[in-house]
Formats: structure tokens, C-alpha cells, sequence
């Protein structure tokens, strides 16, 4: 008889993403359960995965009575399944999950710290979000932190003292480098993006402060004074609600003649191999997939020097670290991938090569496998 496994994630988007044919192939092995707030994205992943799923509504933000009910719900279904291990990804999923599955008793309790919010949040804030993972962690048996980055901060921090593992070189997706190509299909597609005698500068994102996109339209901005054939073009939707850029950045967006808000995009790989390299000065990551999928298409990438960026990118051989939070460092980085194209196209042409040999898919998949077996061996 099959064990079971449940994975888990606060919003079934989370599971869709990270675990896009990693649930059809565990189904292979283990008898697998998805659980996830209840949208079209379950219902999608129960199809594509051909896995049960269950909805269990859970609120992102912290809402003690709803979060009470999801809890409640949680133990309902774990005592009806009687998993062998329960596996969850992103904090609220994490922290509710991990308490009933200890409460239930399932035998291994295993979860993935993404990104984590509290290395750069303030006073009380920070003093909740560290209090919820060490509690996450206290409930599970196993913690795998998706980069040494994260290991280290978890550290940092005093979140927990059980052993660390991370897997691989980290990321939990990998990469499927067939469909991160530049294949005829995109290459067509990017004809109509491309413009001939430009430097194209993209970015991959929610267009949120804590991306950088303050620093990075006034960095653009400055640089296109100098050097009117470059370009930023921005993938991603503007969020109004929560972390906005402030009104000068989205004024400056919206009506400098160099600069392309296009939304969010169903493929990026088109802007991607239509553009010169990537710039993504983000605050704060777990593992940015965007960069290693910059990577996988051939692209040299200006990262902040934050948990994930750091790793991906080998300062000088396939891209640049550059503080964050600095305009200036991000200017001066441009101008040289600009006025320094022979670097530049050695970093563009080690790119692939080596995303190749740390993130291709399934390799990041193998790594899971492996370790789900060792954990899970005479249980």
C-alpha cells in the first residue's frame, strides 16, 4: 500500500507554481493529496496532476478567528486521510498546517521556508512573523529552506535549532530548460517586442516598492540621459493595495517614452529573449525563479545582493550583484552592461550553461524524491 502524502499551500496558485508535474510524479510512487484555499487553480491542479485535492479556505494575512476555523478544518482532514507525511510551502499554510498535523500526530511533518519576511521587517511585526515560524518549526519534524540564504537567516534569527537541509543548490521548482529556450516559437514572438539599435533592459515582477521599482525607474531614468538607445521594459501588474511604488515612480512610468508597463503576461519567455538582460532589484527573495528563468534563456542579470539573487548569480561570470535599496548602484551596473559589451556578452553566453547544471528540472525534482524517501523509510 502507497503512503500517503498531503501537500499543502496557503492558495492553490503556490502549488500550481512550485509543484506544476512534480504532484503527477509523485502520484507515481506516493498516494498524494493536494490542500489549498478552494479556487480554480485546485480544480485545475486536480486535472493536470490527476491527484484528489481538498479545499480548505485560508487567509493570508493574519485573522485569528478565520484562522481558528482553518485550523479546525485542517485537523478534520488530516484525521479523515491519515497522511504519512504532511508537506507545506508558503507561511500561513506552514504555520497552520504544521499545528495540526503535531496535533493529529502524522508521523513526518515536513516544511519549505520560501521567502521570509521577518529578516526585513521592523518592531512588532517582526516579533509576530518570527514568534509564527518558530512555532511552524517547533510542530515539524523536518524544515528544508529553499536556499542557503534562508538556511542562514533561520539561523540568524534563532528560528529553530533542528537541522537545516537544503536541497541541491536549492530552488524548489528547477527548470524545465526545453521550454526556457530559445526556440523558433518565441523567437517570432520576440520579433514584434525587439527593437533594432536599442539596449533592452527587462524586469519580471509584481510592481510593488518591494521590488525596487522606485530605485530602478530612477536609476533608467538617469541612465536614459546618457544613453537614449536604452529601454526598460516592465512585465508584471501594479498593485495598488499593497506596497505600492510611490506616485513619482508610477507618473515616471507611465509617461517616459523609454520605459513599457505591459502587465502581466501568460509567457515571458518572448520578452525575455527580446530583451538584452534582466534587472531585478528586489528587496528581499526566497529563490527568484524569474532570474533563473533570465538565465535559462540566455540573459546576464543585475541582482541585489539578497538571499536567492546571490546564489544564482556569480558576480562577473553570468551577471552583477549590486546592493539594494541603491539607485546609484544600479545606475552604474547598467552603464557598464551598456558601455562594456564584450563583458557583457560573456555573461550573457555563460548564462544557460549554468543554470543548466545546478536548476534543470529534474535534477531539483530528483533532489525532493530522494529526500522524501529518506525521510519517509520505515514509516
Amino acid at each position: 500500500m502507497k503512503q500517503k502524502i498531503i501537500r499543502t499551500s496557503t492558495v492553490a496558485t503556490s502549488l500550481n507554481t512550485f509543484c506544476r508535474g512534480t504532484l503527477r510524479d509523485l502520484a507515481k510512487i506516493y498516494s498524494v493529496v493536494a490542500v489549498s484555499s478552494t479556487d480554480g487553480e485546485l480544480d485545475e491542479i486536480a486535472q493536470r496532476e490527476g491527484i484528489p485535492v481538498i479545499g480548505v479556505p485560508m487567509s493570508r494575512p493574519i485573522a485569528p478567528l478565520r484562522d481558528l476555523v482553518s485550523l479546525w478544518r485542517l485537523i478534520r482532514v488530516f484525521r479523515r486521510e491519515r497522511p504519512t507525511m504532511v508537506h507545506s510551502i508558503t507561511p500561513k499554510a506552514g504555520l497552520l498546517c504544521m499545528i495540526a498535523a503535531w496535533i493529529c500526530r502524522v508521523p513526518v511533518r515536513l516544511h519549505t521556508f520560501t521567502g521570509l519576511v521577518f529578516p526585513t521587517a521592523t518592531g512588532l511585526k517582526q516579533k509576530i512573523l518570527i514568534l509564527t515560524d518558530r512555532i511552524t518549526c517547533a510542530c515539524a519534524t523536518h524544515i528544508v529552506p529553499e536556499g542557503e540564504g534562508v538556511k542562514n537567516d533561520l539561523l540568524r534569527f534563532h528560528i529553530t535549532k533542528k537541522p537545516l537541509q537544503v536541497l541541491g543548490h536549492g530552488n524548489v521548482r528547477g527548470i524545465d530548460l526545453v521550454h526556457y529556450s530559445r526556440c523558433d516559437e518565441v523567437m517570432q514572438a520576440a520579433k514584434a517586442i525587439r527593437r533594432d539599435d536599442t539596449f533592452t533592459f527587462v524586469f519580471v515582477g509584481r510592481i510593488v516598492r518591494d521590488k525596487g521599482i522606485d530605485e530602478l525607474v530612477e536609476a533608467f531614468t538617469s541612465l536614459h540621459t546618457r544613453h537614449p538607445e536604452a529601454r526598460l521594459i516592465l512585465v508584471g501588474r501594479f498593485e495598488d493595495n499593497l506596497d505600492p511604488v510611490s506616485e513619482s515612480t508610477r507618473a515616471a512610468i507611465h509617461s517616459h517614452p523609454a520605459i513599457e508597463a505591459v502587465g502581466n503576461q501568460s509567457d515571458v519567455r518572448p520578452w525575455l529573449a527580446a530583451s538584452d538582460a534582466l534587472v531585478f532589484p528586489s528587496y528581499r527573495e526566497g529563490f527568484p525563479n524569474v532570474v533563473i528563468e533570465a538565465g535559462a534563456m540566455g540573459l546576464p542579470s543585475i541582482v541585489t545582493d539578497i538571499n536567492g539573487s546571490r546564489e544564482i548569480i556569480h558576480d562577473g561570470e553570468n551577471g552583477v550583484i549590486v546592493p539594494s535599496h541603491s539607485s546609484q548602484a544600479l545606475l552604474q551596473a547598467m552603464t557598464q552592461f551598456i558601455e562594456n559589451p564584450k563583458a557583457t556578452a560573456v555573461m550573457a553566453k555563460n548564462a544557460r550553461p549554468l543554470i543548466a547544471s545546478r536548476y534543470e528540472r529534474s535534477f531539483v525534482q530528483q533532489c525532493l524524491f530522494d529526500y522524501y524517501k529518506k525521510i519517509l523509510q520505515d514509516k
